[in-house]
């Protein structure tokens, strides 16, 4: 073989948890694979972890494992730093110091990136060095990849994902079994899909940080988290992921970016998808997501969205990206986010009364006359056309002898700020016993 004259690409893990252990292992099994694709060997010399007795059973004898990771970036030795301790605060300041030191960076820190990217991208852009983070969106999914370098020819129209397995597993339970949320998510943190503490995953944070740096790459705008939509599953109700289901839909949490317009659409919620549509079908802890091109069409993307050996597969992917392109001139690299940095979009992020969408809602109505005629004439008044209206019988809802029912109507597409309006006047009648629920449809046509 011609290429084992390079020196080898030395690379230092921070943090030696579920990914970091995943990546030294795969890079060891696979090291045959991956010396003839990059052409030099990829080795990693240095591990930080503050539980270095632990860190020492994962890696063995011939890796140094030290408890400070400010000593790793440091070390004129160490090409690149992969960094997997997470979090915000001791993670920028690493990563920005491996930048300076002039050292690459690999990382699976969506939070970090969605926060924090505009000023690490800079940082990266004016040391020449390359941050890569395919880990930090879908997991072993090449979505990044694909975004930044196989979809390039096109205008990207929209990008729609379940991107959060967690949620994912908890919506596909809900479904299957009928149960409630709570319960549910009781039964996720038993069997190890949801963390002791799950309020990124089911407020729908986490998808929002992995929406915000898809959004940033499809179209050349700037990470801009703060600028999101983020609505979570708590609020989810069984009755209403049936009701889904007799519509011919099913309720998945979305990480949406769509080019509207006046400006960029980012949002997560909850939404109803077509029951025929692929993304639909995506069950469990998987995840998926679609991608809308001018040229390409629809194309999809489904894997594992988490995992030790998925999101290595991802790490160590970005690992030999960085070591084929080591000694290539910065101006030749793929750019952080796709664009050329001075060539980046201040199209503005829309605020979410300024989206338009269709709607599923849900009142809960006293069971008498001229109720159904009072509530479309609501929607009538205010532009909005109804698509279907499902009436469940009395005693369905409330039992026997119930004066309740259940109304459930489907919209067509309206702007948001006119459906605020439209259920503030519903909810203000008399013969509307409970908070309206309103769910967003998504067709992704």
């Amino acid at each position: 073989m011609t290429t084992n004259h390079l020196a080898p690409i030395h690379v230092a893990i921070l943090g030696i948890g579920t990914v970091g252990s995943g990546v030294f292992n795969v890079l060891l099994r696979n090291q045959e694979e991956i010396l003839r694709r990059a052409g030099r060997a990829i080795v990693v010399t240095c591990v930080a972890d503050l539980d270095v007795a632990r860190a020492k059973t994962l890696v063995g004898e011939n890796v140094r494992v030290v408890n400070d990771a400010r000593a790793v970036i440091s070390d004129p030795e160490i090409d690149i730093v992969v960094e997997l301790i997470g979090g915000y605060t001791l993670a920028k300041d690493l990563v920005l110091g491996a930048i300076e030191a002039g050292k690459h960076v690999v990382t699976a820190n969506k939070a970090l990136l969605a926060v924090h990217g505009t000023e690490i991208f800079a940082a990266a852009h004016r040391k020449g060095v390359m941050v890569a983070f395919e880990a930090a969106v879908a997991g072993g999914i090449p979505i990044i990849k694909a975004l930044r370098e196989g979809l390039t020819a096109n205008r990207i129209q929209w990008i729609a994902g379940i991107i959060n397995g967690t949620t994912n597993f908890i919506l596909s339970e809900m479904r299957d079994k009928g149960l409630p949320f709570e319960v549910v998510l009781k039964e996720a943190q038993r069997l190890g899909y949801a963390e002791a503490d799950p309020t990124f995953d089911i407020e729908g944070v986490d998808a929002a940080h992995k929406a915000t740096l898809m959004s940033a790459i499809a179209f050349g705008i700037p990470v801009q988290f703060d600028k999101a939509y983020v609505e979570g599953i708590t609020r989810l109700e069984a009755q209403d992921i049936r009701y889904a289901e007799q519509l011919g839909y099913r309720i998945k949490l979305l990480g949406i970016t769509k080019r509207a317009a006046t400006g960029i659409e980012l949002r997560v919620h909850p939404s109803l998808v077509p029951a025929k549509r692929l993304i639909a079908n995506v069950e469990g802890a998987m995840n998926a997501v679609v991608v809308q091109g001018d040229a390409v069409g629809t194309t999809l993307y489904y894997g594992k969205g988490a995992g030790s050996e998925p999101t290595a597969s991802a790490v160590i992917a970005d690992l030999v990206d960085i070591t084929r392109l080591h000694t290539a001139d910065p101006l030749h690299r793929v750019p952080h986010l796709a664009f050329q940095p001075d060539a980046m979009s201040n199209l503005p992020v829309l605020p979410m009364s300024e989206v338009s969408t269709s709607y599923y809602l849900r009142l809960r109505v006293a069971d008498e006359t001229g109720v159904l005629a009072r509530v479309t004439g609501i929607l009538a008044e205010a532009g909005i056309s109804i698509d279907a209206v499902l009436q469940r019988e009395a005693d369905e809802v409330g039992g026997e002898g119930s004066m309740q029912t259940d109304l459930i109507i489907l919209t067509h597409d309206c702007v948001e700020a006119k459906m605020n309006a439209a259920l503030a006047q519903m909810q203000a009648l008399s013969s509307v016993l409970a908070p309206i629920t309103r769910i967003r449809k998504e067709e992704l046509a």
